[in-house]
């Protein structure tokens, strides 16, 4: 046998890949042209959105992701979405145009679902009630009391907020971008300077008030 014949076949075959897409393409122009709806693609081009997006899905920086299956499925949607654009003219390989579709979807998905457990994080970073925290010591912690007014137990609320950091999957980086930043009260002139009048008032005042006491 050849290299050739033992070669692996790849899971997506682009070339049969191409030719569907070009004659899905010429439906879509037809039905463009007589204002008819946008034909549905066919089974064989929803199976490589599957076996693509299920592929990528394993890679090593997404397949710990317990949301897996939330990418993979708006990889397919986002294909289905955007598979008209696809330009046989410009591109012959399908399968690196859904490939990058697939994968900044799996990078949207990520960056929602960050957001989702930052939420979720800082609520229970920040809860009061006793049932939250118990139910923060119960699932998620074991040692934190999580009183911050208590000087001794500064070290377990330290690790309780670093164990619902690993729980949400949260590092410092996300934690700074999701973080709302405050914005500056702006000042006008006429306030700034008013106020700087105000006080060479009042301390002329106090002067002159201390001069009469002595």
């Amino acid at each position: 046998m050849s290299k050739k014949e033992i070669k692996k076949e790849h899971y997506v075959n682009n070339k049969e890949f191409f030719v569907a897409m070009v004659e899905w393409k010429v439906l879509v122009n037809q039905a463009n042209q007589q204002d008819d709806p946008r034909p549905p693609i066919g089974e064989y081009i929803g199976d490589c959105f599957v076996k693509i997006a299920e592929h990528l899905s394993y890679r090593p920086n997404f397949v710990n992701y317990p949301f897996r299956e939330e990418m993979i499925g708006d990889g397919i949607e986002n294909c289905l979405m955007y598979a008209h654009n696809f330009n046989p003219e410009k591109s012959k390989n399908p399968f690196s145009y859904f490939t990058q579709i697939i994968y900044y979807a799996f990078l949207r998905r990520i960056e929602k679902e960050k957001k989702q457990n930052y939420i979720k994080y800082k609520l229970l970073e920040n809860a009061d009630d006793d049932q939250i925290r118990s139910f923060c010591k119960e699932n998620y912690f074991e040692t934190s009391k999580l009183k911050k007014s208590e000087p001794e137990h500064n070290k377990e609320e330290k690790q309780a907020t670093e164990q619902l950091k690993e729980h949400f999957r949260l590092n410092e980086q996300d934690i700074k971008k999701f973080t709302p930043k405050k914005k500056k009260k702006k000042v006008s002139k006429k306030k700034a300077k008013s106020k700087t009048n105000l006080d060479s008032i009042l301390q002329d005042e106090q002067s002159e008030d201390m001069s009469n006491k002595r």
